[in-house]
């Protein structure tokens, strides 16, 4: 029994901290570009991309930090890290003052394809907290995505971090291949 509990704490602790930014890392997100499929506007509030990666993690949107875009089909939010990494950590911070359940569905995505077409780092299931962290365990990547696929919504975000390091062939394995590391 005791080994049965310390294995269970010892994966708790892996997972904590394979799914938590290290202390001290940079967001690499903050030097990136953002887009999203519309720009929503409300008043003198106009809800753009770019204040996914501004730094202000203030979740009421009108405060006017968090981006929103239209009522679209399948919206979607991007940043384009200027380089390819190894990405590891994503922390969402959604909007608070209302609407949480319209992220239900919502894929983040990692890859190199700036289509939004990119492997699926994970997925929101259900009403999300404000903030959601994924571990994308180093999927390599230029480009990371929040889609909202098969509907029309609204999405809005606002804060969006990514985690990991420069793409380098150290991090891959003898055939290229990305070497993924599993969180229990």
């Amino acid at each position: 029994m005791k080994v049965l509990l310390t294995l269970v704490l010892l994966g708790l602790l892996v997972l904590g901290h394979c799914c938590s930014p290290p202390s001290g890392a940079a967001n690499l997100a903050r030097n990136g570009d953002a887009s999203q499929s519309s720009d929503y506007q409300l008043g003198t509030i106009i809800a753009y991309a770019n204040k996914g990666i501004d730094g202000n993690k203030e979740s009421n949107w009108f405060k006017g930090f968090c981006t929103h875009t239209q009522y679209d089909y399948e919206p979607w939010w991007k940043v384009d890290l200027k380089q390819k990494y190894n990405v590891d950590v994503v922390v969402i911070t959604a909007r608070s003052d209302c609407c949480l359940e319209r992220l239900k569905g919502a894929e983040v995505r990692v890859g190199n394809s700036p289509d939004n077409k990119n492997p699926v780092c994970g997925k929101i299931s259900s009403t999300p907290d404000v903030t959601t962290t994924f571990c994308c365990t180093g999927m390599e990547g230029q480009y990371v995505s929040v889609v909202i696929p098969g509907r029309k919504e609204w999405l809005h975000l606002c804060e969006v971090e990514v985690y990991g390091a420069p793409s380098t062939p150290e991090n891959k394995d003898n055939q290229g291949n990305q070497e993924n590391h599993v969180c229990w």
